[in-house]
């Protein structure tokens, strides 16, 4: 089994009036990359607070590499480079002394790597830190996160701010993160660039796991949905009387239906029986994932 390296066991933070985060279960693989999506408000901040070691939890635990993250918060900051849901910049002018502190703090002698950010985020780091926008902001916090090339990058909400083609400059710089093994947490409210790069997604709502998904199952079904479209009522009758497949719904002539991977060919082969003018597979979404577990309305604390 691949090692553990970031972990929620049972984690609650409750501030009273239905809010917080309740019994949050998630484990975290060396090597994944960890999508955590939900609404604004949801407790993902909560639960990457905890996990970081800034907040002690009601109840529960959360580890780092083993590490108790409240006991031993400075021993796991050693291993993680954290880039905040809110920038708070210290006292210095511009955005070039302070990568330098940062650069000092963390240690780094080489800039190879810290310069090839930059450039991929179009990032001037010589702007006044006090006038910089939003997207710079964050483009300052994203450079002086992945500069250390720690082997874990927690992110929460990372690229609000940034314009589209910065998100993608952005998830480019995770694919290269995740090429190296690090492990990364990342929160979002986007559901398209979470499906873009995570192995693994925890869907929260009101401060509880609703469901925890694979993308590759996401991506690879073992249930096809499929849209077919008939010739006239006629036909669609016939073979909604005849199918053995399981018939989702009907409406406009139209049939949509559930069928196993494994019985893929029995399916076509049936349906050259009838006149059907169009067949178009249902593809699955994270967002629509995540709508039908939020109607749902279940908690099921996943891992």
């Amino acid at each position: 089994m691949s090692e553990i390296v970031l972990k929620t066991e049972n984690l609650t933070k409750d501030y009273g009036d239905n809010r917080g985060i309740f019994n949050i279960n998630l484990q975290v693989k060396r090597g994944e990359v960890f999508g955590f999506i939900g609404t604004n408000g949801s407790g993902k901040t909560t639960t990457i607070r905890n996990l970081m070691g800034f907040i002690k939890p009601d109840k529960g635990s959360t580890s780092v590499c083993g590490l108790d993250s409240w006991k031993s918060s400075a021993e796991t900051m050693e291993n993680v480079s954290y880039v905040p849901g809110e920038i708070a910049f210290p006292s210095l002018a511009t955005g070039t002394e302070f990568l330098k502190s940062q650069a000092e703090y963390l240690g780094v002698k080489d800039f190879s790597y810290m310069n090839h950010i930059i450039e991929l985020l179009q990032l001037d780091p010589t702007a006044k830190l006090k006038r910089m926008s939003k997207g710079m902001k964050q483009k300052t916090a994203i450079v002086a996160a992945l500069m250390g090339e720690k082997d874990i990058l927690v992110l929460d909400e990372p690229t609000t701010g940034l314009d589209p083609l910065m998100r993608d400059a952005f998830l480019d710089l995770v694919r290269e993160e995740r090429d190296k093994g690090h492990t990364i947490f990342m929160s979002s409210h986007i559901f398209e660039e979470i499906e873009a790069v995570c192995d693994r997604v925890a869907m929260i709502r009101d401060g509880s796991i609703i469901e925890t998904v694979s993308l590759y199952d996401l991506r690879h079904p073992k249930i096809k949905e499929f849209m077919v479209e008939f010739a006239n009522d006629g036909e669609l009758k016939k073979y909604t009387s005849h199918t053995e497949f399981n018939i989702l719904k009907t409406e406009n002539g139209i049939c949509y239906i559930n069928v196993p991977t494994e019985k893929l060919n029995s399916f076509f082969r049936e349906l050259k029986s009838y006149k059907a003018t169009n067949l178009r597979e249902t593809h699955l979404s994270l967002q629509k994932e995540f709508m039908k577990a939020y109607k749902g309305g279940s908690s099921n604390g996943s891992k």
